[in-house]
C-alpha cells in the first residue's frame, strides 16, 4: 500500500465513505448537534447521490478518494460489503492515521485492519430508525480504540438513537439478526396488519394508523416495564378472549418457531458475508 503524508488531523473533521441512508442519517444527527457542515467529508461514487447530499446537506461529496481525507480524524465507512475491500485499498493511503467506524454488516475488523493498515477500528451495527433518531446501534472495538475514541463514536452515534457496546465482535452477527434486520420483521408484521384490518372493513389509512401506533405504544410499555415481554403478554391474554384466540391461531401456525428459524437465517447469513466478503 503506498503512503501519502499526512496533514494534521483535525479532530472534528469526520470523513464518510459512502453517503447513502445510514450515512446521511448520521450525518444529519451531526449537524443538528452542531457540527459544521465544513468539518464533513464524503465520497460519494454515485452522481445522483452526489447531488442529493449536496441537496440536503449542503456538502460537496467527492466522487473518488483523495488527499483531502488525511485531514479527518475519523472515517465512517457506510459501504456495501462487497464493495468494502475495494474501497478500503483505494482509502487506505489517506487515512492510516485516523480512527475507523465501520456501519457495514460482515465485514470484519480483522480484515479492515489488513486493508486500512491500522489496529484503531470500530464494527458498528445500526439499523434504520436511525433516520428518525430512533435507530438501535451495538458496537465492538479492537483493542489498539483507546478510551477517547470510543467517547468519538459514541457522539457520532448518539444521534442516531441508542448504543451498546458488546464485548465480543462475533456477537455482531446476532445483532445483525436481531435489531439490524429487525426493523423489517416490523414492518412485515404491520402489512399483515393492515391487510387483516383493511379485510374487516377499515380503510388502509385507519389501519395502518392503528397497526402503527400499536407497536409504538407496546414498544414503549416494554421499555419503561421491567416485567419480561411473556408477562406483558400475558395480561393482555384473557383465556377465551380475542386475544387468546389470535395467539392460540399464531400457536397453532407456528409463527414463532418460523419466526425464530428466520432470525437464524440471518444470523448465518450475516456470518457468510464476511467470508464472502471479508477475505484479506
Amino acid at each position: 500500500m503506498v503512503s501519502v503524508p499526512a496533514s494534521t488531523p483535525d479532530p472534528d473533521t469526520i470523513a464518510f465513505i459512502g453517503g447513502g441512508n445510514m450515512a446521511s442519517a448520521i450525518i444529519s444527527g451531526l449537524l443538528k448537534q452542531g457540527l459544521p457542515a465544513s468539518q464533513i467529508q464524503i465520497v460519494e461514487p454515485w452522481a445522483e447521490q452526489r447531488s442529493k447530499l449536496a441537496t440536503d446537506f449542503g456538502i460537496t461529496a467527492q466522487a473518488e478518494p483523495g488527499a483531502a481525507l488525511t485531514t479527518a480524524a475519523l472515517v465512517v465507512w457506510a459501504v456495501k460489503p462487497q464493495t468494502f475491500r475495494q474501497a478500503a485499498l483505494q482509502t487506505g493511503p489517506y487515512t492510516g492515521h485516523a480512527l475507523h467506524l465501520s456501519v457495514a454488516a460482515g465485514i470484519r475488523s480483522d480484515s479492515m485492519a489488513s486493508w486500512l493498515g491500522t489496529q484503531r477500528i470500530v464494527r458498528a451495527m445500526p439499523n434504520t430508525p436511525a433516520l428518525v433518531g430512533q435507530g438501535m446501534t451495538a458496537l465492538f472495538a479492537r483493542l489498539a480504540v483507546s478510551a477517547a475514541d470510543r467517547l468519538a463514536v459514541e457522539r457520532v452515534i448518539q444521534p442516531t438513537g441508542e448504543l451498546v457496546w458488546l464485548d465480543q465482535e462475533a456477537q455482531l452477527d446476532a445483532v445483525t439478526a436481531l435489531s439490524g434486520s429487525g426493523p423489517a420483521y416490523v414492518f412485515y408484521f404491520l402489512e399483515a396488519m393492515v391487510q387483516a384490518g383493511s379485510a374487516m372493513g377499515l380503510s388502509r389509512e385507519q389501519a395502518h394508523q392503528l397497526a402503527v401506533q400499536t407497536f409504538i405504544g407496546a414498544s414503549a410499555l416494554a421499555k419503561a416495564s421491567s416485567e419480561p415481554p411473556e408477562i406483558l403478554r400475558e395480561r393482555v391474554t384473557s383465556k377465551g378472549g380475542t386475544t387468546y384466540a389470535a395467539l392460540t391461531a399464531l400457536e397453532q401456525s407456528g409463527v414463532k418457531q418460523h419466526f425464530v428459524q428466520a432470525m437464524q437465517a440471518a444470523y448465518k447469513r450475516a456470518s457468510e458475508l464476511g467470508d464472502e466478503y471479508g477475505s484479506a
